[in-house]
């Protein structure tokens, strides 16, 4: 069982920045591979970032790629979402997750979630 809850949402103007993290529970933090996805109302939640269970992987969505950076600390239980340049599109819940498939990009493959993270980006 791994408990996930994230923090550091908030608002911000647009190109400005924001640090989420997400603290999990549990001795086996470093089995899973670990990552971020967002939903704003009306649609489904949407990949955003994963990182593989050592951190030496990463990967990211399109609409994310060179302004958003994943990373995790093992030792402190902990990944971390660095975003910049941040756009009015950004806007929504984030949420972090943890799952057994390396590399996994879609919602099915993560066993559990935190409770979410509201960011707002205003223009």
């Amino acid at each position: 069982q791994v408990q996930l809850v994230e923090s550091g949402g908030g608002l911000v103007q647009a190109g400005g920045s924001l640090r989420l993290s997400c603290a999990a529970s549990g001795r086996t933090f470093s089995s899973y591979t670990m990552g971020w996805f967002r939903q704003v109302p009306g649609k489904e939640r949407e990949f955003v970032a994963v990182i593989s269970r050592s951190g030496g992987i990463t990967n990211y969505a399109d609409y994310v790629k060179g302004r958003f950076t994943i990373s995790r600390d093992n030792a402190k239980n902990t990944i971390y979402l660095q975003m910049n340049s941040l756009k009015p599109e950004d806007t929504a819940v984030y949420y972090c997750a943890a799952g057994l498939y390396p590399g996994a990009t879609t919602t099915q493959r993560y066993d559990y979630w935190g409770q979410g993270t509201q960011v707002t980006v205003s223009s």
